[in-house]
């Protein structure tokens, strides 16, 4: 008898495996250079170590709903996870605009300190349009 899993990976789309383990691949990546244990991890997610372990090699999907925590975790964007860093971003080339760096750093700040920053945009913003 075949396990649930199997089954489970004949049902995937063939074109949908390498996608996964790619995922897969990435996402261990990236705990091992934040220097996170499956079972750290697993915990930040909510899932059991076990789990995780199957989304590291493709035994299972990795839901969609996971994938901004995921980001967030590892201080990434989604694509990133998905594997789509060589897209120039929003199709332009050349280094990054000042704008760009300034949102970037800011994504690394913490919740609080981004929300006080948002807040100050906001009360500029209100002020230029008034």
């Amino acid at each position: 008898m075949r396990s649930h899993t199997h089954l489970w990976m004949d049902a995937m789309a063939s074109n949908d495996k390498p996608f996964f383990v790619e995922l897969g691949k990435r996402i261990a990546q990236l705990r091992r250079e934040h220097d996170m244990t499956q079972q750290q991890l697993a915990e930040v997610l909510g899932i059991a170590q076990q789990t995780l372990a199957h989304y590291e090699v493709a035994r299972l999907r990795v839901p969609a709903s996971m994938l901004p925590t995921l980001a967030e975790t590892f201080k990434v964007q989604v694509d990133v996870l998905l594997g789509r860093t060589a897209t120039p971003r929003g199709g332009k080339r050349g280094p990054p605009s000042q704008l760009e760096r300034s949102i970037e750093r800011i994504s690394e700040l913490p919740k609080q300190k981004q929300r006080f920053v948002m807040e100050m945009l906001e009360t500029v913003l209100a002020q230029a349009n008034a």
